[in-house]
């Protein structure tokens, strides 16, 4: 922060934008609050920057997006997105207003105090967009599922097959007839919304996969279906949420982003370690656990694993091979130990973050460039 003369700290929120101003010395100022509109934001740097000085903005992420970054990056200027669950809080500070927030942003900005997030290009966030809508939707399906089920149990109408959802399930459902016109009314809306919550999630998926081919990106989401319980929902949602891998160092740096590192309390000789940290980014937290529960069997190379593997090169089939092998003996050595399945399935996510690192570095190479291969 050295080089900057003029640090502004923003307090953004939808109609209104708070700031305080800062020199290299002296007490923060609150400048005052101005819309929260590309005009006035252009007015404001004009005025508290001096012509020909260096400044810095920051401000916390959160529901306003990455707008206020991009017009401050276009005219020349540096800002930082900070994530709120970093800045430092006194524990004794009760009182919360945006005058007070603007002021402790600047102070923590000037102090090197803060930690940026990573502000994804616009393509990213497109596709980052793209990938929660179809979780979004697919957890809408889950809910009207259940609702269903639900209405179906309380009349005493039970599936006798092996599985729900399937076609077989659905052919049952159509031949289910109540003795109440209005209860089979009723029965027929839950139908008609989880099969076009069904249809959703299909058209988004397939939305998916036509912008996968336009996509800087769509190298390594092809590479990462290599690896077992990964298909193409997974690796984009991976790729998606974190985007440049090249920004972590290792991959234990990947697994704390993630949340899957376990969390501590030590104090002295005594050392305790909790359950996992949970930060980060849940997305991508909630997709490896899933894929964690398919390396419970034993690791073998199926007809399924091949096609999904088919324009990966021969070297991330032997990194997804490895990890394989790895995996697998990891989930039966944690069972066996006697540890919980849910247990073993998160330290498999954990390791599996690792494989993930390891795949887009062999891809993307350490310049975050895709590796273009001569035959």
């Amino acid at each position: 922060m050295k080089n900057f003369s003029t640090f502004i700290g923003m307090d953004v929120h939808k109609e209104t934008i708070a700031v305080a101003t800062a020199g290299k010395h002296g007490a923060p100022r609150y400048y005052g609050e101005i819309a929260n509109t590309a005009e006035a934001l252009t007015k404001l740097i004009k005025k508290v920057v001096p012509t020909g000085g260096r400044a810095v903005f920051c401000y916390e992420a959160g529901p306003c997006g990455y707008g206020v970054h991009r017009q401050i990056t276009d005219m020349g200027h540096r800002c930082d997105v900070v994530a709120p669950s970093l800045i430092p809080k006194k524990p004794g500070d009760r009182v919360k207003t945006d005058r007070r927030d603007a002021v402790t942003l600047v102070r923590l900005l000037r102090a090197e105090e803060l930690t940026a997030v990573w502000i994804p290009d616009q393509q990213q966030e497109a596709m980052r967009d793209l990938s929660r809508i179809r979780e979004d939707l697919k957890s809408m399906e889950r809910c009207a599922r259940q609702r269903l089920s639900g209405f179906l149990l309380r009349n005493k109408k039970v599936y006798a097959g092996q599985s729900n959802w399937t076609q077989a399930h659905f052919r049952w459902l159509e031949r289910i007839i109540f003795d109440s016109p209005i209860q089979q009314i009723v029965f027929q809306e839950y139908v008609d919304v989880v099969k076009h919550l069904q249809g959703r999630v299909a058209s988004v998926q397939q939305e998916m996969m036509k912008a996968l081919a336009g996509w800087s990106l769509g190298v390594v989401v092809e590479a990462l279906m290599a690896l077992r319980g990964v298909n193409l929902v997974t690796a984009m949602t991976i790729v998606a949420e974190i985007g440049d891998m090249s920004r972590f160092e290792s991959p234990r740096q990947l697994m704390a982003y993630l949340g899957l590192v376990p969390s501590e309390d030590s104090s002295g000789k005594q050392q305790k370690r909790g359950g996992i940290t949970k930060t980060g980014n849940g997305h991508v937290r909630r997709v490896l656990v899933e894929s964690s529960w398919s390396y419970r069997m034993p690791a073998r190379k199926t007809a399924h694993l091949r096609r999904k593997a088919g324009k990966a090169s021969e070297a991330v089939q032997a990194i997804a091979w490895k990890a394989q092998k790895r995996l697998c003996s990891r989930y039966w050595h944690l069972t066996q130990k006697g540890k919980l399945k849910v247990q073993a399935c998160t330290a498999v996510a954990r390791e599996l973050a690792g494989f993930i690192w390891a795949i887009s570095r062999e891809v993307m190479g350490k310049n975050n460039t895709p590796v273009v291969k001569v035959a």
